[in-house]
């Protein structure tokens, strides 16, 4: 390219900036460049549809070679805004950055080949990484060993003298002293692109490419934001273990502009027949049962839980108090069930089905994979680094084998959970990032089979401040049952025998989720007779076994009804949360306490199930300490033999063996006693 084709494209970029009009008629970025100076704004951003429209050679070349253009860009907005304010223009003339948005066609990750080295393009992609931000020096002075200062523009990774001095007077060419202070410098930062979950194709592992962003595009991305990118391919030159450049290239990318994609899926254009097509669903008598029906149709049965499933992925809108104080929508589902009962289907399902879901095993999951984490890479940069539950961020998480997870592990999900951000302060890196999702969790009972003569608590390798934290837990039980059992298998064999599934769907998988997306833009008030309904409900609940020194259900229980009769209201678009939306949610809460709310020792309702001290085990606990102290009292030296102790518990009638074993443990373990010598302990005082 020439040097006269250069200054044409100048005065051909410095005539779009000055007389482009909008479709109004106004000079769009003329008033643009006027605004810089108000705003303290180095950057000017360009449509670069309005580019196309204008010149399209010139389009075609801002894209095949943005290094050349970009330079002349520059120099054309430089004359522009120094138009406007000479003095403005010549502070931010280092700095001054002409930057694109609305490319056409943007680039998958995964397509970022040699085809694309050195062009400019738009990638979509989800933030993973940021670094700290650090200063980059822009223009470098140098001073000779004479005192002459001499100024060198930085353009590489490497720190670059000046040949020679600036001084004509001086020949100095060999020794430079950087000078800070009279060089000038812009932030810098750098970040990890990632593919969006749900276009990354099956069985292959997620393409991330490292991004280098400056000025006034650092700290614009946090963890978790979809973005759009513009940039320059780039290559970047690995080393071997001495000075040798080896053939292979790393690929990175130097930001343009980034637009964050908005995260709600209020966001998500519908069409108008999408919509048309959703209203006339919900206007079905029968609409919410066919939802229901909808939802993993590959698996039998299970209503309850699909129905619990499908409040969830629709949940309750989120709200935010005056005092800033936020009100949580989402709401938690744990299932507990025996192997081979279609949890994990259940997950993946939901997964898929949400506008935004992440599946993640808790098996192989670390709370750093789960919440955030700190790491250092080799350049010695500190990078902050997103979990599931930051990258579901307006959306779902699904944790499955959630009761094979390490307690440390599982601990960090608590802030997630009720405050819905993850809190990290490690390596002078102190951040709370966003985590407003829902999570649906699968467990496995621990002893391999669902007891039913054990609550719930003893069931899960589950505490029981986690355990309260999720709206709904359900038992999946596999219990022989012919008539259930021959239905289950013949819908299996017709699936396999026919490759599809043989009933039929009411709601196809892409209009459901079109369905859920539409929903979740209601925000439905509270009506008089449906806030009667759950106060009803919360009071009985309350009052329940009250006289009896029972745990009662607590206010979170209370919200947890809300936000199951705002998700019912919104799946059948009521403005208005209705009695029977509140009914339904009570219903199902209903269900859980009657599956895994009941104390097996008495039948009866008993909220500290969840909290693994339900009355009846609470009386043991009385039992044995009043047993303890009785001991305790008749010993000449005021200790007690542990195996007697245990005998002494059995003979009760209220311990079995290993129950009684158990229970001395947990006296121990708690300091409650305190080993004196041998077998014998002795009460903490």
């Amino acid at each position: 390219m020439t040097e006269q084709t250069h200054a044409n494209i100048k005065d051909l970029f410095e005539t779009f900036l000055k007389n482009f009009k909008s479709k109004t008629g106004e000079l769009k970025y003329r008033s643009i460049i006027s605004k810089m100076v108000s705003d303290n704004s180095e950057s000017l951003l360009i449509d670069f549809k309005d580019i196309l429209q204008y010149d399209d050679q010139l389009s075609r070349q801002l894209i095949d070679d943005p290094d050349s253009i970009l330079l002349d860009f520059n120099k054309a907005a430089f004359n522009a805004l120094y138009s406007e304010n000479p003095e403005y223009a010549d502070a931010i003339r280092d700095t001054l950055q002409v930057r694109f948005h609305s490319l056409i066609d943007p680039v998958p990750l995964r397509n970022i080949t040699t085809d694309v080295l050195h062009k400019l393009i738009a990638v979509e992609g989800m933030v993973v990484r940021t670094s700290e931000l650090k200063p980059r020096v822009l223009v470098a002075c140098f001073i000779c060993k004479h005192g002459h200062p001499t100024s060198e523009p930085q353009s590489t990774s490497t720190l670059t003298k000046p040949l020679t001095c600036s001084d004509s007077d001086c020949s100095e060419s060999r020794i430079f002293d950087f000078d800070e202070k009279r060089s000038k410098f812009q932030d810098f930062q750098i970040i990890r692109i990632q593919e969006l979950p749900e276009a990354l194709p099956a069985g292959q592992l997620p393409q991330a490419f490292d991004v280098n962003l400056s000025s006034d595009l650092v700290n614009r991305a946090r963890p978790g934001d979809r973005l759009t990118l513009t940039g320059i391919i780039r290559t970047e030159a690995q080393f071997s273990r001495g000075t040798d450049k080896l053939t292979i290239f790393r690929t990175r990318i130097d930001g343009n502009n980034i637009d964050i994609e908005a995260k709600g899926p209020e966001d998500i254009v519908l069409s108008r027949e999408d919509e048309e097509q959703i209203k006339e669903i919900a206007k079905t008598d029968n609409a919410y049962e066919l939802l229901i029906n909808s939802i993993a149709p590959s698996v039998h049965g299970l209503d309850t839980q699909k129905e619990a499933i499908l409040l969830m992925l629709i949940g309750a809108p989120n709200k935010i108090l005056k005092d800033h104080t936020s009100l949580r929508g989402d709401i938690n589902v744990l299932f507990v069930g025996d192997p081979g009962t279609a949890k994990s289907e259940l997950l993946k399902y939901a997964s898929r089905l949400a506008p935004r879901g992440l599946y993640a095993s808790g098996k192989g999951s670390t709370a750093a994979g789960l919440t955030a984490a700190v790491i250092r890479e080799r350049s010695g940069t500190m990078m902050l680094e997103a979990g599931t539950v930051v990258l579901a961020d307006q959306g779902l998480a699904c944790i499955d084998e959630f009761d094979k997870m390490r307690s440390e592990d599982r601990s960090a999900l608590h802030e997630a959970m009720e405050q819905q951000t993850v809190s990290i302060a490690k390596g002078g890196i102190i951040a709370t990032l966003n985590a407003r999702t829902a999570i649906l969790a699968a467990s496995n009972p621990q002893f391999g089979k669902y007891d039913s003569n054990r609550n719930i608590t003893e069931n899960i390798n589950i505490p029981p401040p986690l355990l309260t934290r999720f709206d709904l837990v359900f038992a999946i039980h596999d219990s022989p049952e012919r008539t259930k059992d021959t239905n289950l298998a013949q819908y299996i064999l017709d699936i396999h025998k026919t490759g599809e599934i043989t009933k039929s769907v009411p709601v196809e998988f892409d209009l459901l989720k079109k369905y859920i997306i539409f929903a979740k833009r209601l925000e439905p008030q509270l009506s008089s007779e449906a806030e009667q309904k759950i106060l009803e409900f919360y009071l009985l609940m309350r009052q329940s076994g009250a006289s009896e020194e029972q745990i009662t259900v607590t206010p979170r229980s209370l919200e947890g009804l809300i936000r199951l009769s705002s998700a019912r209201a919104r799946s059948l678009f009521h403005e208005i949360i209705t009695e029977e939306d509140a009914m339904r949610g009570i219903s199902l809460m209903k269900r859980m306490f009657a599956t895994v709310g009941t104390d097996v020792a008495t039948g009866k309702f008993d909220y500290g199930v969840f909290q693994g001290k339900a009355l009846s085990e609470r009386s043991k606990t009385v039992t044995a300490h009043e047993k303890f102290h009785e001991m305790e009292n008749n010993s000449k030296e005021g200790l007690v033999d542990r195996d007697e102790f245990v005998k002494e518990l059995v003979n009760t009638g209220k311990f079995k063996e290993g129950e009684a074993e158990k229970m001395f443990q947990s006296m121990a373990d708690s300091g409650q006693i305190y080993n004196v010598r041998n077998n014998f302990y002795r009460k903490v005082r």
